[in-house]
C-alpha cells in the first residue's frame, strides 16, 4: 500500500488529466459549453470527495477500505471520461 501523500498526489494528478482532456474536447470544435462547466464541476467534486476519503481512512478495517476506495475510484474516473468523449 503506497502512503496517504502519494496516492493524494495520484488523485490530483488523475484529475488533472481529466481536465486537460475536457479543455482540448472543449476547444476542438462546437462544443455545449454548458456541457463543459458541468463536467468540470464533476471533476473538481471528484477529486475533493476523493481527497476527503483519503484523509478518514476506516481503523481496522484498512485493506477493505482502499479495496473500496481504488474501485469507487476507477468508475467514476471511467464515468467522466466517458462524459468528456460524448461532448459535442
Amino acid at each position: 500500500m503506497s502512503s496517504r501523500r502519494a496516492l493524494k498526489k495520484k488523485v490530483n494528478a488523475i484529475a488533472g488529466e481529466l481536465f486537460t482532456d475536457c479543455l482540448i474536447k472543449s476547444r476542438s470544435g462546437d462544443v455545449d459549453q454548458q456541457k463543459v462547466y458541468k463536467v468540470v464541476a464533476d471533476i473538481v467534486y471528484m477529486a475533493v470527495e476523493f481527497l476527503k476519503r483519503i484523509n478518514h481512512t476506516e481503523p481496522g478495517n484498512v485493506k477493505e477500505f482502499y479495496k473500496k476506495f481504488y474501485a469507487d475510484f476507477d468508475a467514476k474516473v471511467q464515468k467522466i471520461s466517458d462524459e468528456i468523449a460524448q461532448l459535442k
